[in-house]
């Protein structure tokens, strides 16, 4: 990938993480790719986060506590 997108689309998921969030650092942004990422292959690709969720089992329960935090970190962003 040109490296000049690749910056480019990092600052579109920083901007992301923060407005979602209130605060943007790497931990939460990397967090936040893989939740983006999950999300989107789930809608657009069901039978395969199915099969990739019984064979990962734990993995499953990783991204389970993945999208809860962001869901709480959502919430008391958007409760401020």
């Amino acid at each position: 990938m040109d490296e000049k997108l690749r910056e480019q689309l990092d600052g579109l998921l920083e901007k992301y993480t923060e407005l979602l969030l209130g605060v943007e650092d790497e931990v939460l942004k990397e967090k936040v790719q893989a939740w983006v990422l999950y999300t989107h292959i789930s809608k657009s690709m069901p039978p395969l986060v199915k099969h990739w969720n019984e064979q990962y089992p734990d993995a499953k329960e990783k991204m389970k506590e993945l999208v809860t935090e962001i869901q709480a970190l959502n919430q008391k962003h958007r409760n401020k």
